[in-house]
């Protein structure tokens, strides 16, 4: 039965100061993300046992448990690459033409995803990703951690719009800490996944 660990974050907690702080920063990492990775094992555990011992009672809310937690972890594990302490650059390359394709321009693209962001209900994600489907760009959003995600879609980018991710700096105000978040972006980040995710064998997709 694998095991899922706590990744370490890629720079030091203050490292994204002042668009986000080392307080923050510790508290999502150490204490919210590690609680979604003993989710996830537990819930394995249990799954397992259920099997084990035919008691399937609870397997529905096993199932919502582990798609939770681990879609959770698997989410923030892919956002804290996502970020780096760039200070407002912007895609290049081969993504930069995509984004320009699909939404006109960079700064197009920027509008919408704000608009998005601030249109979630409650908790959730605001995504860039690619439909290996439709084979192009698309922007959706999460909600909590797994709801109204298509399967045909590798992410690029993930924004957690969860209160826990701003609320110690920015109070309610989700539409400063979105607009302080583009200067931290880790567009070569997203640049890689970009090339990589493009260039799969879609075929089982179709």
């Amino acid at each position: 039965m694998p095991v899922y660990t706590l990744p370490e974050l890629p720079y030091d907690y203050s490292a994204l100061e002042p668009y986000v702080s080392g307080k923050i920063m510790e508290l999502h990492h150490d204490k919210h993300h590690q609680a979604y990775v003993n989710g996830a094992n537990q819930a394995l555990e249990q799954i397992q046992e259920a099997a084990e011992t035919g008691d399937v009672s609870k397997s529905n809310l096993l199932e919502k448990n582990l798609a939770f937690n681990l879609a959770g972890h698997k989410n923030h594990s892919i956002f804290w690459k996502n970020m780096a302490p760039a200070d407002g650059q912007e895609p290049t390359g081969e993504l930069k033409a995509a984004i320009e394709d699909q939404f006109g321009s960079f700064q197009g693209f920027q509008k919408y995803f704000e608009s998005m962001c601030a249109g979630i209900q409650g908790s959730g994600w605001a995504v860039l990703a690619w439909d290996s489907l439709g084979e192009r760009l698309i922007t959706l959003q999460m909600y909590d951690h797994q709801g109204n995600l298509p399967v045909t879609i590798f992410p690029l980018v993930l924004l957690d719009l969860w209160e826990h991710a701003y609320y110690l700096e920015y109070l309610n105000d989700r539409a400063s800490y979105v607009k302080a978040w583009w200067h931290i972006v880790n567009w070569e980040d997203a640049s890689k996944r970009f090339d990589e995710v493009r260039n799969l064998n879609t075929t089982l997709a179709r």
